[in-house]
């Protein structure tokens, strides 16, 4: 599996895990959220920086998304 999709599936899992919608998830991260779907439809590439974004959101290490 490519970093994309690991990315993807493990926020997807994070956020479910949290009960979050990708809005709410979109609003900590201050994103839109056809963004968040588009990175968890593997549409999206994020930068670092977006990636980051996303993890500090979900209370995880940057690199808890991608492993």
């Amino acid at each position: 599996m490519d970093v994309r999709h690991r990315l993807a599936e493990n926020i997807k899992r994070l956020r479910k895990e949290r009960g979050w919608s990708q809005e709410a998830l979109a609003d900590e991260a201050g994103l839109d959220r056809t963004y968040i779907s588009g990175i968890e439809r593997v549409v999206r590439n994020p930068t670092i920086t977006v990636a980051d974004r996303v993890a500090v959101a979900l209370g995880c290490r940057l690199g808890d998304l991608l492993d």
